[in-house]
């Protein structure tokens, strides 16, 4: 069966943040690669005013056969909800430097990452800076084999978050990459790659 990989930025909302890693996996994948409108230098779209759109956004692309989501940071939220919400439909999971599943950031002496946000995106919709998402119980109900990678250095992501969601999640396994800041996936693609393609295989 081919490989269909759906690829999840961060509230940056940029398609290429992923090309990097995903030029790097089998040609014969197919792979599709999301922006987010609204978030960061995207366009916004009118039918786009929350997180629940950006599910249906990417809903809309799932065919019949089984995907592959990978996803980073903010878009870990909407990975983690769309393979709770189609168990059958998600084949498996790479989630990187992500708060998916309620483990809150802040918990863990995160940096807030909203002003800096605001400054480099001051036209991004409100609603990116909504604090109000609660998925805590959900992370053990994941079913699909799920691979976390995260820096040792992340400050907006810590390390810590990983370490419990590798707890919480029940068929998960935790690659760190030493050194890496929040955008290592897309800075670093050489260093994961291997171990993204051997879970996806």
């Amino acid at each position: 069966m081919k490989r269909t990989l759906l690829f999840l930025p961060g509230a940056g909302g940029d398609p290429d943040f992923w090309r990097p890693l995903g030029d790097l996996l089998p040609q014969t994948w197919g792979k599709t690669y999301f922006a987010w409108p609204g978030l960061g230098k995207r366009e916004a779209d009118p039918e786009v005013n929350g997180f629940d759109d950006l599910v249906t956004l990417v809903e809309k692309e799932m065919k019949d056969n089984p995907v592959d989501i990978l996803a980073q940071s903010m878009g870990g939220l909407i990975g983690a909800r769309i393979a709770l919400k189609h168990p059958e439909k998600v084949r498996r999971l790479v989630l990187a430097a992500t708060t998916a599943g309620g483990v809150r950031a802040a918990d863990y002496g995160a940096r807030d990452w909203r002003p800096d946000y605001r400054s480099d995106y001051p036209a991004a919709a409100s609603w990116i800076s909504d604090d109000s998402l609660d998925f805590t119980n959900e992370p053990r109900e994941i079913t699909q084999p799920t691979l976390l990678f995260w820096s040792d250095a992340d400050t907006i992501c810590p390390l810590a978050v990983g370490k419990e969601l590798l707890r919480i999640i029940p068929d998960s396994r935790l690659v760190i990459v030493p050194g890496g800041d929040h955008g290592f996936v897309r800075d670093r693609p050489q260093e994961i790659v291997k171990a993204v393609k051997e879970h996806l295989e």
